[in-house]
């Protein structure tokens, strides 16, 4: 079987992770007038965040600058108004394998030729008595819950990426802002919005694949060194799922699932700008091993003690005879109240031992656990935080009992 198909229609696609496709459009074919304006017009589409139904943020305007030092009241900054600001459920733009893929288009504005160094999403704040305008429901609840957005995000969530404009050009630029890794949990039960927002390529390329629909609180995500660089979930009626725009490379696609082992699929190669590698058909779907989940948790402490940063923890393994992969990533639970700079996590891990794949075009791909007995519930936890060092513990080992592990982090 050839498992390796050609996409020629720039198509978007959603990630684990808000994606905003900003189209800067030439308006004429007059190249040679460095006057002659483009067109911005900024599009999301997103995945599903860890945990929840609902992540909701309302959109009052985007913005972008030619100067990185621009302040909010500089002049020149060039807007999209959305009129009236729009509040939008990311999750519902979160189904990369649908034809439409989910787009949600907030508009377009004139923009001149130049050298633009700053993009800014501005969201609508929360406001006492009124509609909640950020929010987040959680699976299985029924009620939204307020998401705290920080004055820098009411101002704009500032975004250092350099584009240029040419006369009667056109630029495609398309940023992934990761839901999953941007919401954080207080210890009272609040939810705050930190951005986690990244630059992607634009052309349509990735690997597909398909898993067992029984699966559940399912995450498919494409890795490199053990880093994940692109996730997702599969389609809840098909199980297909599309990891979309690589970088061509070789990537160990990572499979986790409620109450099972975990799946690595090694060197699986995205080898152009258009390309599709295939893993798995619909007739012949990736299956997981059932496992035991038993739990890491601990508390990290930031020293010196700050709230500004995400905090966030890791579960890494390593592979007899294959790649270090992370199983499982997310923002520490903030501990609300004094002194600050606490956080708090507790990680659902599989017990048993994962399975092991490498990659072939010949499908199906075998899955082999038997090599893999002596890595069984065995963990390297990671907790990081911009401006500390990254800490690690190795063999945190749960292929028995649950298991606590705590981090002290500095500069």
């Amino acid at each position: 079987m050839n498992t390796t198909e050609n996409h020629s229609t720039p198509l978007i696609i959603g990630l684990m992770g808000v994606l905003l496709t900003a189209l800067i459009a030439g308006c004429g074919s007059n190249g040679g007038d460095s006057t002659q304006p483009g067109v911005l017009s900024v599009s999301l589409t997103d995945a599903p965040a860890c945990g929840f139904d609902e992540v909701n943020v309302t959109v009052g305007k985007v913005r972008v600058h030619q100067s990185d030092n621009a302040s909010d009241n500089s002049s020149g900054w060039a807007d999209i108004t959305l009129d009236p600001p729009r509040k939008i459920n990311l999750l519902d733009l979160n189904d990369p394998t649908q034809p439409n893929f989910a787009l949600e288009h907030l508009g377009e504005a004139p923009l001149a030729a130049g050298h633009y160094t700053q993009l800014r999403l501005v969201l609508v704040p929360n406001s006492p008595g009124q509609r909640l305008a950020n929010s987040v429901v959680l699976s299985g609840q029924p009620s939204e819950l307020a998401l705290d957005t920080p004055s820098g995000v009411q101002t704009g969530i500032k975004l250092i990426h350099q584009f240029t404009v040419d006369p009667g050009q056109r630029v495609d630029l398309l940023l992934d802002f990761d839901a999953c890794q941007s919401v954080v949990k207080r210890s009272n039960n609040t939810y705050a919005l930190k951005p986690v927002i990244k630059a992607i390529p634009f052309a349509l390329n990735g690997i597909e694949g398909f898993l067992d629909q029984s699966l559940t609180n399912v995450v498919v995500s494409a890795q490199m060194n053990g880093a994940i660089v692109r996730a997702t979930v599969p389609n809840s009626l098909t199980g297909k799922f599309f990891l979309a725009r690589l970088d061509p490379a070789q990537y160990d696609v990572v499979i986790t699932a409620d109450n099972h082992a975990t799946a690595v699929i090694a060197g699986v190669p995205v080898t152009s700008d258009t390309s599709t590698t295939i893993i798995s058909t619909q007739a012949a779907p990736i299956l997981l091993q059932a496992s035991t989940a038993r739990s890491i948790s601990g508390t990290v402490t930031l020293n010196p003690s700050t709230d500004d940063p995400t905090v966030f923890v890791a579960a890494k393994q390593s592979l007899n005879g294959g790649p270090v992969v992370t199983v499982k990533s997310q923002p520490a639970t903030l501990v609300a109240g004094n002194p600050p700079g606490d956080s708090e996590y507790a990680l659902m891990l599989p017990s048993g031992a994962p399975s092991l794949g490498q990659y072939s075009p010949t499908l199906p791909i075998t899955l082999n656990a038997a090599a893999q007995s002596a890595v069984a519930g065995k963990y390297t936890m990671e907790a990081s935080a911009i401006g500390y060092a990254t800490q690690t513990a190795v063999n945190v080992d749960i292929s028995a009992a649950d298991a606590t592990q705590n981090f002290l982090l500095s500069p």
